[in-house]
C-alpha cells in the first residue's frame, strides 16, 4: 500500500529538539490518478510527527497490517 501525504509545518520536539511535521492531507495512490483515494481521516492530523517512518508505522497500526506493507511518500 503506497500513500502519499502533504507535509505541514510542526513545531521543534521538546524531547529531542528535531524539528517535527504535520500530516496535512493523506491519500493511498492507485496506479491511476483518478482512484486516488483521501484518508485523512484515518490519522490526526494535530499530531507532530518526527520521521515518515513513524508515519508509517502509525498507519500499519491503524490499518492493522505489518509496516512493510505500508510505503508512504511526500507528495512533492
Amino acid at each position: 500500500m503506497l500513500f502519499e501525504y502533504t507535509r505541514r509545518r510542526g513545531v521543534r520536539s521538546p524531547i529531542t529538539d528535531a524539528a517535527t511535521f504535520k500530516v496535512g492531507k493523506l491519500k493511498q495512490t492507485t496506479s491511476r490518478e483518478a482512484q486516488d483515494i483521501d484518508l485523512s481521516h484515518l490519522i490526526d492530523t494535530s499530531y507532530n510527527y518526527h520521521s515518515p517512518r513513524e508515519l508509517r508505522w502509525h498507519l500499519a497500526e491503524r490499518l492493522g497490517v505489518a509496516p512493510d506493507v505500508v510505503a508512504v511518500r511526500e507528495h512533492a
